[in-house]
């Protein structure tokens, strides 16, 4: 596979803008993965009743997926993303009243329609970013927008964490105002800037956005994308939530440690990333995924082998399951990118429609109430099972797109 450009010189600046916002979603939903167990200890819960934080948030990208797609494809690209922003900024200010008045279900709200900002996000930047240059490298081109999805992601326990347990009486309602004025400012950016529309790409109305969902409801092989994005979502997001639960309730560290511990995860998970785009440029997207998928595939086998025996916290046992955990980002960090340039690929027209459906994948991140339903009634190791089984269906995905591309 020969080396092409990453992108046009047309393109360079709505690229650079476009990428800026992968930073900003990866950043809010990485700032979950830290809450679950600041609720557990703030209002005194179980793991499952916190699990509703991803419940509520994943929710909003099923519910507003294809609404988002069916809005973006009438009204453009950067519409699409100013109301994404504005409903970010939404969601982020509702937490002021929220610690007011310190009621669960009123930060459950304003989780919701924050995340319905976010859907709105990803489905008009992640086609987007394909779309911006040659098609040859559209993958590696949107393994690096990722790849500062994936610094905001290893930021965000990091700024969260350290802010909730490392300070007595800290609220939520700072860090999201904070961030409702950052994104806000950034609507302001967008409403004023021209990113043009990709024309061979667009679509014409309602009418051509229902016929492309009905055409890719008999894509089998985009029926299957779709299907290992899900089961990579149930992986990603259960473990990123469960990480900190995971660690804390093994005795290993305390929360806030634990929370920079997946900070640093969440760092290797980014530069996975960027070593990704850079391999992909000369290595095949299906070549990569298929052995990622392998990898995470092990690793996670390795964490569950090894803290079985390690149930009594000693020194020695709590860094083996630790480090395969940690090393697993390295392995997941091209997945997300990949499955969803592969599953959109050729697609023409049907392009948006088709981001649409994926981006409802991150329902996925509810699984995590089923590992917190699995950890609740047996032991904290076999929840694990989940996310393996849903690498499992990835590694599967990678090896059908291999064959089918094999010369």
């Amino acid at each position: 596979m020969s080396k092409a450009s990453l992108t046009n010189r047309k393109y360079v600046v709505p690229f650079v803008l476009i990428t800026s916002l992968f930073f900003l979603w990866g950043f809010a939903r990485a700032m979950l993965d830290v809450l679950n167990k600041h609720f557990q200890e703030t209002l005194s819960i179980s793991i499952t009743q916190s699990s509703l934080i991803q419940v509520s948030s994943y929710l909003a990208y099923f519910m507003m997926a294809i609404p988002a797609g069916l809005f973006i494809s009438r009204y453009g690209y950067r519409r699409g993303v100013v109301l994404g922003l504005l409903l970010f900024a939404a969601g982020s200010f509702l937490f002021i009243p929220g610690a007011l008045v310190e009621a669960y279900s009123l930060y459950l709200g304003a989780f919701f329609i924050l995340a319905c900002g976010l859907t709105f996000l990803e489905t008009a930047a992640n086609p987007y970013s394909t779309l911006l240059g040659p098609e040859e490298t559209a993958t590696s081109r949107l393994n690096l927008s990722q790849s500062f999805n994936g610094l905001g992601s290893s930021l965000g326990p990091l700024i969260m964490g350290g802010y909730l347990f490392s300070q007595t009486g800290a609220t939520l309602s700072r860090p999201y105002a904070v961030l409702g004025i950052v994104v806000l400012m950034v609507a302001a950016v967008f409403s004023r800037v021209n990113l043009p529309e990709i024309q061979s790409e667009r679509e014409t109305g309602t009418e051509a956005s229902n016929h492309a969902l009905r055409g890719l409801l008999r894509n089998r092989m985009f029926l299957f994308g779709l299907a290992a994005l899900l089961a990579y979502e149930v992986s990603e997001i259960s473990i990123n939530s469960y990480f900190v639960n995971f660690v804390t309730g093994m005795g290993w560290m305390e929360a806030d440690v634990a929370s920079y511990v997946l900070g640093l995860s969440l760092f290797i998970f980014m530069g996975g990333r960027f070593i990704g785009s850079w391999i992909m440029r000369s290595v095949r997207a299906e070549q990569m995924l298929y052995w990622c998928a392998a990898g995470s595939i092990f690793c996670i086998l390795m964490v569950i082998l090894s803290a079985i025996p390690g149930y009594n916290g000693s020194t020695w046992s709590r860094y083996i399951p630790v480090a395969f955990l940690m090393a697993n980002y390295l392995f997941e960090a091209i997945m997300f990118p990949t499955i969803f340039a592969l599953a959109v690929q050729g697609l023409g027209q049907q392009t948006k429609s088709a981001a649409s459906i994926l981006m409802m994948t991150p329902v996925g991140g509810c699984g995590f109430l089923l590992m917190a339903l699995v950890a609740d009634h047996t032991t904290l190791v076999f929840p694990f099972i989940i996310p393996l089984l849903g690498f499992i269906v990835v590694w599967a995905y990678a090896r059908r797109k291999k064959s089918l591309t094999r010369p």
